[in-house]
């Protein structure tokens, strides 16, 4: 493990996996520690090669590119999520680390930077050379075993994947229907019936579902508030929109009973910002596809004489009010959160960074 630290912030670098964990940040005098990690990360718990590497690890946040497929023999979430990174700078608020691999035929290079006094990891992960178009996410994970209220910049429609994550009621369950495109987040239809607010966690007890937020066109930042009313906290992820013009959630909650799951994976919600058109149950049958025809990104582009890149920005602040956020906008140097009932925050971030 690596640590990498600037003033009022740190993390952990895992490099094996690639894992971003521990993320700690100090702020109005307490620690704000948002992210999962799975029970079993840490343990002398012994799993057979059957499981992927990333999910004996599972921890904090980590890049995928394909994002939920495989390239060649590589397993679910591709060669950034599951092989060795060689670490190649760490110097206090850096981190510079490679691939072992290759993607797509490209390398692939991550840098994770902080900022004295900036709650936010600004992370870039650059392809050089290499073809065609891959699905890309950053797969982070919020702890919500006390509950927590979701909010998005504004989206389209919320649509389910193609088909359920657990079909089987004797291994695993899935609550929502599959696949269905709704406007409202807070009227996402049941299998069995009736509908689900998927902007509160939990919506049901124990259950693994996959939605996506299909970000509307005309604005340029991107984001997901997730608040932890209890902890009084906020976890943040920040994008460029119509670049990753995607935000996957992966509610987990003891709905899954075979390894490495076993009935005891709960309180996780999956924040995964990407560009990954597959994974549209109804929108990945269209053509044009939805994000193409309003000139998002359905995947990132290779350039095999030069590169191509994505930027993601995750942090997590003080928010005494636990009340859900209504907007975030950065003006100027300051990224200003305001809440639904009214309470504000504004904290140093560098909005070039996503430009």
């Amino acid at each position: 493990m690596i640590p990498v630290t600037a003033t009022n912030i740190g993390f952990v670098f895992d490099p094996i996996c690639g894992f971003l964990r521990d993320l700690a940040v100090t702020d109005h005098g307490r620690t704000v520690s948002p992210m999962h990690a799975a029970p079993w990360v840490d343990t002398d718990e012994v799993f057979g090669d059957d499981i992927a590497p990333h999910l004996k690890r599972m921890s904090g946040d980590f890049f995928c590119a394909p994002f939920a497929s495989s390239e060649g023999d590589s397993p679910m979430h591709g060669w950034p999520a599951n092989e060795v990174w060689q670490v190649t700078a760490a110097d206090g608020p850096v981190l510079q680390a490679a691939l072992g691999k290759t993607v797509f035929g490209a390398r692939l290079t991550k840098e994770l930077r902080l900022i004295d006094d900036h709650p936010f990891v600004y992370q870039r992960h650059v392809f050089a050379g290499g073809a065609g178009v891959v699905s890309v996410a950053n797969h982070a994970m919020v702890s919500l075993l006390n509950g927590g209220l979701m909010r998005f910049s504004p989206k389209r429609w919320f649509e389910t994947a193609a088909a359920r994550p657990e079909s089987d009621p004797a291994v695993g369950r899935s609550a929502l229907a599959y696949p269905t495109r709704n406007p409202d987040p807070r009227k996402v239809p049941l299998a069995n019936g009736g509908t689900a607010d998927v902007t509160r966690y939990p919506f049901v007890a124990g259950h693994e579902d996959f939605i996506v937020g299909v970000e509307a066109p005309g604005h340029a930042l991107g984001w997901t508030a997730v608040t932890r009313p209890v902890e009084g906290d906020l976890y943040l992820s920040l994008r460029h929109a119509q670049r990753l013009p995607m935000t996957m959630m992966w509610h987990s909650d003891r709905g899954r009973d075979y390894a490495p799951w076993n009935g005891r994976h709960a309180g996780c919600l999956g924040v995964e910002e990407g560009a990954a058109v597959h994974m549209l149950g109804l929108g990945a049958t269209e053509t044009p596809d939805p994000l193409t025809s309003v000139g998002q990104s359905p995947g990132l582009t290779l350039n095999p004489q030069g590169t191509a890149e994505v930027r993601h920005v995750i942090g997590a602040i003080a928010w005494p009010s636990g009340e859900a956020v209504a907007d975030i906008r950065a003006e100027g140097h300051m990224l200003v959160i305001t809440g639904e009932g009214g309470a504000r925050r504004e904290v140093p971030f560098d909005a070039a960074f996503l430009s």
